[in-house]
């Protein structure tokens, strides 16, 4: 039978009451060295504390729901109402596609960027989007609003006759070419 010290050592196990625990006692023995008894977690189902790892799982089992990722509706509604905002960006990105698809490319780039930004402000806004819910809020909120500002400035400042003009960024073009 082999001594256990630590984290695993019992109360009443041989490395207390061993044959050297008079010379544990004695100044700057083993005795000063204090004993962790493990980490512990909040109570299992019996009631007793569980020993917990701090490590990760070598298997993910399940994934936490983004926050906001419930229903936009009540679970009886069909499935378009529930996920309504999720819809209503999808719809305006596909019109804006088609718009661009059909030669009206500032119009319908500029609605895309525009669905995008709805879709940050629905995130912000609504407590429940659905599917719209990807990661956390913010990181969506951020991800939409700066994805929809970009192409909506690109499609203002596309040539020919841009309708928004930033000097500085036509003359970084002309060095950089």
């Amino acid at each position: 039978m082999s001594e256990t010290t630590g984290p695993e050592a019992e109360p009443g196990s041989a490395s207390e009451t061993g044959p050297d625990s008079a010379s544990e006692a004695a100044p700057g023995g083993a005795a000063d060295v204090p004993r962790a008894k493990g980490a512990v977690s909040a109570p299992g189902p019996d009631g007793r504390p569980r020993k917990v790892s701090r490590r990760f799982p070598l298997f993910t089992r399940d994934t936490a729901r983004p926050e906001g990722g419930g229903r936009a509706a009540a679970g009886d509604a069909p499935a378009p109402a529930r996920q309504w905002p999720l819809l209503s960006v999808v719809s305006l990105v596909g019109l804006g596609l088609l718009l661009t698809a059909f030669d009206v490319f500032r119009v319908g780039t500029l609605l895309i960027g525009l669905a995008l930004i709805g879709g940050a402000v629905l995130r912000w806004a609504l407590p429940d989007v659905g599917m719209l819910a990807v990661r956390s809020r913010f990181t969506d909120m951020v991800t939409y609003g700066v994805l929809g500002v970009a192409i909506a400035l690109l499609a203002m400042m596309a040539q020919p006759s841009p309708w928004l003009v930033i000097p500085f960024l036509d003359d970084t073009l002309h060095y950089t070419i």
